[in-house]
């Protein structure tokens, strides 16, 4: 419930910082007024009502959705393959959705805007994931580590596609759409846009939810799973599916934002333990929160101009996967 209050809380703030200064108070009848205009004065200027409800409120929502759920996708990757290094960046989830979205612009194939940049990412998340956990795989079954070096691998193979895309297009501002996909930006983030990450999120998260005893149980090995009736692989192919919608829908939205989905899974655990009942939903808030104090953060460190919001995750994520990595190679070492 506090984070609840926080969240909204910190989306009244985020909304009144930048160049123009905004006051908390105004922000709150500015969005008072679009609902009820009777209910308050519109004494303020009309520049402050469009960057409001116009430019910064959109975003900041963005931020919300989009943060939340790229967190809840690092929960459930890490508990999928029982590794604590699992996200969409390192998987190649992320890399794989974001040239899928490329893919379509770059040939003009994006008739339908948000909605084909979605089917383009998702399509190219599940061939990412795929992809590694195919390269991951042996006979002796699933390694950790090897999972990493493969999502690490795949990563930059489906960055050389996306960089080969945009060098061979002819359009103009490829170098633009470049920063975009590499770095992740909220920028562009309208209110048309935020309804498909909304209803994805909460049906994603009601579904996996249901899905948290099987959750718990694939953390204790697929020998556990399968004798307390969960059939493991039958579970993952479903959850990779899911996982790489909410991916694509993420990165055709948001572009590559790195680093949250292995970040936030393991704050939410420091709190609540590793019940995935209560990891999720906490989370999701944490990272709602997360993303939307780093989207503020680079609006704000050179302003006018502004961070790709990438640069501010990956500051905080990067450090944190170098800590996670060195601890799991150093339990490897004590294991043999």
């Amino acid at each position: 419930m506090g984070l609840s209050v926080g969240l909204v809380l910190s989306i009244v703030l985020a909304v009144t910082l930048g160049p123009a200064d905004i006051s908390p108070v105004t922000a709150w009848r500015i969005g008072i007024h679009q609902f009820w205009p009777d209910a308050v004065s519109s004494d303020w200027l009309a520049a402050h009502e469009r960057i409001v409800w116009h430019i910064r409120l959109p975003r900041a929502l963005l931020a919300v959705l989009i943060g939340a759920t790229l967190a809840v996708v690092g929960t459930v990757l890490q508990a999928m393959v029982r590794n604590p290094l699992a996200d969409p960046t390192i998987l190649g989830g992320t890399s794989g959705a974001a040239a899928g979205a490329v893919s379509v612009i770059v040939l003009g194939w994006a008739f339908a805007g948000i909605y084909t940049l979605s089917v383009a990412a998702f399509a190219g998340g599940l061939a990412g994931y795929g992809l590694a956990f195919l390269l991951a795989h042996s006979a002796g079954g699933l390694s950790p580590l090897r999972l990493v070096l493969a999502g690490i691998a795949v990563s930059y193979l489906f960055a050389a596609i996306t960089s080969m895309l945009i060098f061979i297009s002819e359009q103009s501002h490829t170098a633009r759409i470049a920063l975009f996909w590499m770095l992740g930006a909220l920028g562009g983030a309208r209110w048309d846009q935020l309804g498909l990450p909304a209803l994805l999120l909460v049906i994603g998260l009601v579904y996996l939810l249901a899905q948290a005893r099987a959750l718990n149980l694939l953390l204790f090995g697929d020998e556990t799973a399968t004798s307390m009736g969960v059939p493991p692989d039958r579970l993952r192919r479903v959850l990779f599916v899911v996982v790489a919608l909410l991916t694509g829908t993420s990165v055709a939205l948001a572009g590559g934002v790195g680093f949250v989905g292995l970040v936030i899974p393991h704050a939410a655990r420091m709190v609540v333990g590793s019940d995935h009942r209560r990891v999720l939903p906490l989370a999701a808030l944490v990272g709602a929160m997360f993303l939307l104090w780093s989207d503020v953060l680079a609006r704000l460190v050179i302003q006018p101009r502004e961070l790709p919001i990438g640069v501010i995750t990956a500051l905080v994520g990067a450090p944190v996967f170098a800590l996670l990595l060195r601890s799991r190679l150093r339990g490897s070492d004590h294991a043999r």
